[in-house]
């Protein structure tokens, strides 16, 4: 079965509810998972994991939040829609985005892709039994993307309640003894670090904006279906787009197809008030000659790829005050994490920090 099993990576984004609800989706769940992004949005992603792990899967996603991750991996099964196919086991990559969980979904298969990908990664979490061969123990490294220093002290009465972090430490406490954890209940935990998330074409020379997760560097109206590099000074743009072709390169699958391929950390600097980084006779590649080499992807406008705002939590948050709203001329520092997936190349941003 695992020899049909399409090796795609979807793009995904969660609340930070108890639920890890469906915010967002990108088409590819339909090949991996055989769910439409229509039928799983609103939806405790939870329910989709197998039930000798949810207990687990459930605090990791409560801790992701807490300790404010980035570019955290886990292995772990999902269910398939197909009965037949059962449980599939998954690599998911999580990165907090200040109000939301964004990170991806792939089939689990062992080899240089997985070497790949656990060696990228911030952290290497393997809670399925048959999957330790995925496990990774680093030596030591320092983290490319800490939690910012100034983000809220989540053990802090005011952040979460005793009860709480009492479960938590309960749940942990049943793991390091080898017992089954306690399912926790948590209320939905609050904004963390000054994050942003954007989604670009992966198959486009210019990586068109395709989502943006908040305003909180960029102008969601502003970005939109721009070259990303339209937004990237002049002076590191030629960096910024090697790493991208460097993340394109790694983002394939062993057939060949566009998929994940490990996360990659670097710097740059961000003009929020943009520019038009394209020459006046360069033209974008043709869309029949870019679907040649992806599985089934389409634009947003698609109905399979969609985005979904669950009450009190929005996919595209605007706070009051943004960097871009009070600084729309200013260039700004900031620290980046690349990943590519079958349907695009997903990359978190940060400022960087002046300590």
């Amino acid at each position: 079965m695992e020899s049909e099993t399409p090796r795609v990576s979807f793009i995904t984004i969660l609340d930070f509810s108890e639920d890890a609800r469906w915010l967002f989706l990108t088409e590819s769940v339909s090949d991996l998972l055989g769910f439409e992004p229509r039928e799983l949005l609103g939806r405790p992603a939870l329910e989709l994991v197998h039930p000798d792990e949810f207990s687990q899967v459930k605090q990791m996603h409560y801790d992701t939040i807490r300790e404010d991750k980035a570019a955290a991996l886990a292995y772990f099964r999902l269910k398939h829609k197909d009965p037949f196919k059962g449980y599939i086991l998954c690599a998911v990559s999580r990165t907090v985005v200040h109000s939301v969980l964004v990170g991806s979904v792939s089939f689990a298969t062992p080899g240089g892709k997985a070497l790949q990908n656990t060696s990228t990664a911030q952290e290497v979490e393997v809670v399925t039994p048959s999957a330790k061969n995925f496990e990774l123990r680093r030596w030591g490294d320092p983290s490319p993307m800490a939690s910012s220093p100034s983000i809220l002290d989540l053990t802090s009465p005011a952040a979460c309640t005793s009860a709480d972090m009492d479960t938590s430490s309960d749940a942990s406490s049943s793991r390091s003894r080898g017992k089954k954890p306690t399912i926790i209940s948590f209320n939905p935990l609050p904004a963390q670090s000054l994050r942003s998330a954007l989604i670009l074409d992966r198959f486009s020379i210019h990586c068109t904006v395709l989502y943006c997760s908040n305003d909180l560097l960029l102008s969601t109206t502003k970005v939109l279906g721009r070259s990303f590099f339209d937004f990237v000074t002049s002076r590191t743009e030629h960096n910024v787009r090697s790493w991208i072709d460097v993340i394109k390169s790694w983002g394939v699958n062993d057939r060949g197809q566009p998929s994940d391929g490990g996360f990659g950390f670097g710097k740059f600097v961000l003009l929020l008030a943009g520019r038009d980084s394209r020459g006046e006779n360069e033209q974008d590649t043709p869309l029949s000659r870019r679907r040649d080499a992806r599985i089934n992807c389409r634009m947003p406008s698609s109905p399979r790829y969609a985005s979904h705002s669950s009450p009190g939590t929005s996919s595209r948050s605007r706070p009051p005050t943004s960097l871009s709203s009070s600084t729309s001329d200013q260039e700004v520092s900031v620290d980046a994490i690349f990943s590519g997936h079958s349907d695009g190349i997903l990359l978190v941003l940060r400022p960087t920090s002046k300590a």
